[in-house]
């Protein structure tokens, strides 16, 4: 946990820091703006929190409320 604690710390001073309207070319050279990429980090981390969410209600029973 002390890791994970870690790069959460780490990646708020980053965002903090950034200008989240800044144009940048991706490795497929697309552009797209910080914004969108931090938007689209957000909702990967929700989706797999869901997924294992779903993975533990299969072996406990247990229903999130």
């Amino acid at each position: 946990m002390g890791r994970y604690v870690t790069v959460c710390n780490r990646a708020r001073q980053v965002v903090a820091g950034a200008e989240l309207d800044r144009v940048v070319s991706t490795p497929w050279r697309a552009e797209v703006n910080l914004r969108a990429i931090l938007l689209h980090m957000i909702q990967e981390t929700a989706r797999h929190n869901g997924h294992a969410d779903i993975i533990r209600e299969g072996i406990d029973g247990a229903i999130g409320q």
